[in-house]
């Protein structure tokens, strides 16, 4: 049975993916800011995000909330972390993948994750120490033992286009065994999707947490791994991501150290 946090978080993502799908049609008259570089939000991330908001503090007014569009609300232990439409660029232009990310940290560490895709009303969920789950099935990392023969994914940095020559490194080190690698455009729908095993493996440079906290638990509760580049547990401060299953993470990890630069390594 899911946790009443995670009842909660449910309830805000439905929301929000209301919002999203309702301006699906109206793509060309949104307004849109470019916050730095190639890096956009419209007015359908900040309405799905103050709706998320709305239904969190009602049920946990004491709780702290890092929002990618708002900042940093309060502090505390426990620390709502949201991506409110994880995907925008793909949104923006009519491609069908991007998802809601809602994940809740506990001193720093993931307890509870919700991912929802509105478009395939998909919704992964997991709690710590409960498993993880796909529309109340419970969902696993996949079985594969090595790279070869793998499907991964991956992000480009470009929000940090200066680390793209590491990142191709490491891609065509990775591909010389992987079977083959996608690039979707949304970090937390690319980590749900390894923890349910559409995907073998992940990796990306430079995230935000947002990016990340829901994802990330999903894969541990998946029976997966997440870590740095150099295989530190844990959510990465650098934002430089490795998940998978346990024997795919190891293989990359293998496979990525030589390509990867000591501005990287940190």
């Amino acid at each position: 049975m899911p946790r009443p946090a995670v009842n909660v978080a449910v309830r805000a993502a439905r929301a929000a993916g209301q919002i999203i799908l309702r301006y699906m049609n109206r793509l060309e008259g949104l307004a849109i800011i470019e916050k730095q570089r190639m890096d956009f939000a419209s007015e359908v991330d900040r309405a799905a995000e103050a709706e998320i908001i709305r239904e969190l503090k009602r049920a946990f007014p004491g709780h702290a909330i890092l929002a990618e569009e708002s900042g940093m609300q309060g502090n505390g232990k426990h620390v709502w972390v949201i991506d409110p439409l994880d995907g925008t660029h793909n949104y923006l232009r009519g491609f069908p993948h991007f998802c809601v990310s809602i994940g809740m940290l506990e001193n720093g560490e993931p307890m509870h994750a919700v991912v929802f895709d509105p478009l395939r009303d998909e919704l992964f969920t997991a709690s710590r120490g409960d498993g993880a789950y796909l529309n109340d099935r419970r969902i696993r990392v996949s079985k594969r033992t090595e790279l070869s023969g793998a499907m991964l994914a991956t992000g480009f940095p470009f929000r940090q286009r200066a680390h793209l020559a590491p990142q191709l490194d490491m891609t065509r080190a990775l591909l010389a065994d992987a079977e083959d690698i996608r690039r979707t455009g949304s970090a937390a729908l690319d980590l749900a999707y390894v923890a349910s095993g559409r995907f073998d493996g992940y990796y990306e440079i430079g995230l935000n947490p947002w990016d990340m906290a829901a994802g990330c638990l999903l894969v541990r509760e998946a029976g997966g791994r997440f870590c740095d580049f150099m295989g530190r547990d844990g959510i990465p401060a650098s934002g430089n991501l490795v998940a998978g299953n346990l024997k795919v993470v190891e293989a990359m990890l293998a496979t990525m150290k030589p390509q990867i630069p000591p501005n990287l390594a940190n």
